[in-house]
């Protein structure tokens, strides 16, 4: 999204429980009789259990649908770089929900702040667009919409009432709203804007809105474009774009808790917002991406889609709603950027992905923004020297013990949130 704050949801009651997450318990559990010896196994793990009230076996187990967790080293990755890492993020009074690092489809790091959980869902932000361009993928491979056809020619068709507005916007493709080329201009000025807030309408906003330059043009990354994106999706799939994500890619992906919220009184989400994750989940779409596009076997997405919304359009930094080179600049890269500290980054060398969801300060602008900042700092200067510290990253009970340790410890570890928190920035369960 772009800087504006956006709207509050009714508020709910995530747990903020400040115990032992149930993550933190299954690898006590697997660590304590190495580093204590098998006595210790029944009244460490009771400790734990009696530290939580999280009830499902899945998660106390560690399992995880597609991702099989393991240590770092187990993989040739440095896990003292990452408790660093963890300690540095504590030290900064960081709001950092969620950290996951997965290499070699393996889940090797897993942490999470008081008040989170593998279990919970997180607001994504402008994660959301990067998971709509699958959809979008999903729905031209199947011949439903092309990248070629016209916003104005499809929404005016979908929407007679909104014709006389959608005759300037003939000449703007599905590739422009998807590559934030449509030339379109708003004004996101106003305090407490209509597009995020009160709008019963969305579409009829966005419809509103005049060109200013020849679609394909220019690069200006603004949230009319996933709006026009979530219609042209809809009308294509013939059905609301959430139900057909959930079809088609969550129920695919074997993910839970999938929510894509916010929906206006016409009942359209937005393709740039709304959608609430799990931290692992995320960690899936960008597995996705390290595959081309395959889970388990089963292509879920064309494997020309994702090398083409990964490939740069208009901007040398932007695909179709994914990020190229973003976070890390020397090798290649793909990332999928939020609001508030939200990232999804692919490093398809190593064979890596990592997942983080936070509330960190948005100061200085989109691509400088201090929350991306932080995360680029946390990925160039602890996660990318673990994984290559493979000739020192030798497993011990030391090792796994000091891990297991910090992960405790964040669990219950409150940051302080770097940016104003709206109800709906709280992990969800």
């Amino acid at each position: 999204m772009t800087t504006q704050t956006v709207p509050p949801l009714p508020v709910f009651s995530p747990s903020r429980s400040r115990r032992a997450s149930p993550v933190v318990r299954a690898l006590l559990a697997r660590v304590a009789p190495l580093v204590f010896g098998a006595s210790a196994l029944v009244p460490f793990a009771a400790c734990a259990q009696q530290a939580s009230a999280a009830p499902a076996p899945l998660h106390e187990t560690g399992i995880e649908a597609g991702i099989e967790s393991t240590t770092p080293e187990d993989v040739g990755v440095d896990s003292s770089e990452l408790v660093r890492l963890s300690q540095w993020i504590r030290d900064q009074k960081l709001d950092v929900y969620s950290l996951l690092v997965v290499k070699d489809g393996k889940l090797i790091f897993e942490r999470y702040g008081a008040g989170a959980s593998r279990n919970a869902n997180y607001e994504l932000y402008s994660v959301t667009k990067s998971v709509t361009s699958m959809v979008a993928g999903i729905l031209i491979d199947q011949g439903k919409i092309g990248l070629n056809d016209s916003v104005g020619d499809t929404l005016s068709a979908w929407r007679p009432d909104l014709r006389a507005d959608f005759a300037d916007k003939r000449n703007i493709e599905l590739r422009h709203v998807l590559s934030m080329s449509s030339g379109l201009h708003y004004d996101f000025r106003p305090k407490d804007d209509p597009i995020y807030y009160t709008a019963p309408d969305r579409l009829k906003l966005a419809a509103a809105t005049k060109p200013k330059v020849a679609p394909g043009t220019e690069f200006e990354y603004t949230d009319i474009n996933p709006i026009l994106t979530a219609a042209m999706l809809r009308a294509a799939a013939h059905e609301p774009v959430e139900r057909y994500a959930q079809t088609h890619l969550f129920e695919p992906l074997g993910m839970q808790h999938a929510v894509w919220e916010r929906a206006d009184q016409q009942g359209l989400v937005s393709a740039g917002w709304g959608l609430r994750l799990r931290a692992v989940d995320m960690a899936k779409i960008g597995m996705l991406v390290l595959d081309h596009g395959r889970w388990q076997g089963r292509q879920v997405v064309p494997q020309q889609w994702i090398a083409q919304m990964t490939t740069p359009a208009v901007s040398p930094y932007f695909g179709y709603y994914w990020w190229v080179n973003n976070i890390v600049q020397n090798e290649p890269e793909y990332d999928a950027m939020g609001f508030k500290g939200q990232f999804i980054t692919v490093l398809p060398k190593r064979n890596t992905v990592i997942v983080m969801t936070s509330m960190l300060p948005i100061e200085g602008g989109l691509r400088d923004a201090k929350n991306v900042r932080v995360f680029r700092q946390m990925v160039g200067g602890y996660i990318v020297p673990a994984l290559n510290n493979a000739q020192h990253a030798k497993p011990s009970d030391a090792r796994r013990k000091a891990l297991a340790q910090e992960l405790e410890v964040s669990a219950r570890t409150q940051g302080i949130p770097g940016t104003s928190m709206d109800p709906t920035d709280k992990p969800k369960l």
